[in-house]
C-alpha cells in the first residue's frame, strides 16, 4: 500500500500537472468509490497537498478533492487496462489507475471530512515540526500495544505503514513485538528519529516499488528506496547488521520483518 513517501512523491509529480488547471470532465463507472466528483467540474485546482496517506487537492470556490490510493492506486499520464477514473483538464488528461480497486476519491467542502473519519483522526506529520518527541513518548508509554501496531494506527505519526514501520524499528534496534509502555526514553528517542530519517530518505528516493510493480510515479518511473530496505520483504536473508536471518511475524494483521538478534 502506498505510504507517506509514495503519496508525497505522487503529490510532487501531480503538482505541476494540476496546479492552476480546471477539471472539464471526470469519467468513471463507480459513484460509490468515487463520490461527488461531478462537483469538481469547472473548478480550478488551487493547491496540491497531502495529509498522511491522503492527497488533498484544493479546488476553487471552497471545495476539496480527497484521494486515497488504497493498495494499488496511482496516477498515470496514459490510459491503462486498470484505469478507473479519467480526468480531462483544460490542457491535459490524467488517469487514476487501480488494479485492485481499493482507492477512493471524494469531493467535499474544504475541510469537511465527515465521510472520511480517519482523515480527521490522524496524528502529526512526522516530517513536520508538529511531530514532537514529548507527545510521541507519552503515546508510547500509555499503550500496551506492540510497537508495530502503534506505528500503524496513524495516531503517533500520520502516514507510516508496513514498510517504513519495519525499517524504522530496525534502525532503532527495537522489536516490533515490544509493548509501547516497555520502551524507555532513550529507546523512544531512537525510534522517533529513525521514523523521520527513514521517511525522509524514502521521499528523496521516490518511495518504494515492490516486486508487484504496482507503485509508480506519475511519469511511470519506479521508486528507488526498495534497494535500501534492510528488513522489509527480506525474510530468511542475512541481516545487514549482524548477518543472522531476517525473521517474519504477523503483528496487527500485517506481515512484519525484523532481526530477532539486533531488535530487542
Amino acid at each position: 500500500m502506498p505510504e507517506l513517501p509514495e503519496v508525497e512523491t505522487t503529490r510532487r509529480g501531480l503538482e505541476p500537472l494540476l496546479l492552476g488547471r480546471r477539471f472539464l470532465e471526470i469519467s468513471h463507472q463507480d459513484p460509490r468509490r468515487y463520490r461527488h466528483t461531478e462537483k469538481a467540474l469547472g473548478r480550478e485546482v488551487e493547491g496540491v497537498g497531502r495529509r498522511g496517506k491522503f492527497l488533498l487537492l484544493g479546488l476553487s470556490k471552497g471545495l476539496e478533492m480527497v484521494v486515497h490510493l488504497g493498495m494499488t492506486g496511482g496516477f498515470r499520464l496514459q490510459v491503462t487496462p486498470h484505469t478507473r477514473v479519467a480526468f480531462r483538464l483544460d490542457q491535459s488528461e490524467l488517469f487514476f489507475h487501480d488494479p485492485r480497486r481499493f482507492g477512493r476519491i471524494w469531493v467535499v467542502e474544504r475541510g469537511d471530512y465527515r465521510e472520511i473519519p480517519l482523515l480527521s483522526r490522524l496524528g502529526p506529520e512526522p516530517l513536520s515540526e508538529a511531530f514532537r518527541f514529548p507527545e510521541f513518548l507519552e503515546g508510547l508509554r500509555k499503550s500496551a500495544k506492540p510497537l508495530k501496531a502503534l506505528l500503524l494506527d496513524q495516531h503517533l505519526a500520520a502516514g507510516v505503514g508496513n514498510i517504513y514501520a519495519d525499517e524504522a524499528l530496525f534502525r532503532a534496534g527495537l522489536s516490533p513485538l515490544r509493548p509501547g509502555k516497555k520502551v524507555n526514553e532513550e529507546e523512544a528517542r531512537r525510534l522517533f528519529f529513525a521514523i523521520r530519517e527513514v521517511l525522509g530518505e524514502a521521499v528523496a528516493f521516490g518511495g518504494s516499488t515492490l516486486s508487484d510493480h504496482t507503485y509508480q510515479q506519475p511519469d511511470g518511473l519506479p521508486g528507488g528506496f526498495q534497494e535500501r530496505h534492510a528488513v522489509y520483504g527480506r525474510q530468511g536473508l542475512p541481516c545487514p547488521r549482524c548477518g543472522e536471518a531476517v525473521a517474519r511475524a504477523v503483528v496487527a494483521g500485517r506481515g512484519t520483518h525484523f532481526c530477532p538478534w539486533c531488535q530487542t
